[in-house]
């Protein structure tokens, strides 16, 4: 039922984005010499890790095993994982030809056109500071992994999501989750790309700005150390508070702010529930 509803919302983001509801060899032409990116669903994966489905208004397409992305393993083959978890969504990709057999059309597409595309671009144009679109594709427990355009992958510390002590990436964001992010470092030769969220946020200043000293406002635990509990304000503001027992990471607590201190970029609390 899952792949079905998918299916049929692939139909109407294809009408919806084409506008058109035939395709002569001369429109796929065009579409393949600007190397326009169209959306295909991917109905099945064959034995020899070909993606199968659908693109334009329902027009048959295959994505070849050595389209499906521009890296590579050690042999030379694109590797498996970068295929198997593709069945039953959309895909971004580029037209690499066009098959006509009798009255019949079928494209043979690629992914990794199109991220050749971006990171063309990107080592063109891309620079600290600039701000990107993303998506989540994957929160492990010091960093996620973030789509920023044509399958090209950043990586995002737990560091810059937040000033916030996080057991995982996962307590702030999920798998296919859309964020805006900042281009921390961009390395040309490697194609490395290091990403910020917490630039997005604010600073400090920005953040206690709409604060008092006595305020009562919600909090989250997020750790305990020796010295105190760190309790999340807003997702880049941090106070401490002082030990309560029986608190638990991730709890729901109401605080007190006790005190705000700008020069030290601290905020002192105290757990009342």
């Amino acid at each position: 039922m899952e792949n079905e509803e998918k299916r049929k919302n692939a139909k109407k983001n294809n009408k919806k984005t084409t506008r058109k509801t035939n395709y002569t060899i001369s429109d796929l032409e065009k579409i393949k010499k600007n190397q326009e990116v169209i959306d295909m669903y991917v109905e099945d994966i064959d034995e020899s890790l070909n993606m199968i489905g659908f693109s334009l208004n329902k027009i048959k397409s295959i994505i070849p095993r050595d389209e499906a992305s521009s890296i590579v393993g050690d042999d030379g083959l694109v590797e498996e994982k970068y295929i198997v978890n593709k069945k039953g969504k959309i895909l971004h990709v580029c037209i690499k030809d066009i098959i006509k057999n009798d009255d019949k059309i079928e494209l043979i597409l690629s992914k990794k056109a199109l991220e050749l595309k971006v990171r063309k671009w990107m080592y063109m144009y891309l620079k600290p500071g600039m701000k990107l679109k993303g998506t989540v594709v994957n929160a492990a427990e010091y960093a996620c992994f973030v789509d920023v355009g044509g399958g090209v992958i950043g990586i995002l510390k737990s560091k810059e999501i937040t000033d916030n002590v996080l057991k995982t990436t996962a307590d702030v964001f999920k798998i296919g989750q859309k964020i805006d992010v900042i281009v921390k470092k961009y390395d040309r030769d490697t194609g490395r790309i290091e990403l910020s969220y917490k630039d997005i946020l604010g600073s400090f200043e920005d953040n206690v700005k709409n604060l008092k000293e006595g305020d009562i406002v919600e909090g989250i635990i997020r750790n305990r150390i020796k010295t105190g509990i760190f309790v999340e304000l807003k997702p880049n503001l941090v106070g401490m508070a002082e030990h309560v027992n029986g608190l638990e990471y991730g709890q729901k607590v109401l605080v007190s702010i006790k005190k705000i201190s700008l020069e030290k970029k601290k905020i002192k609390l105290i757990i009342i529930g």
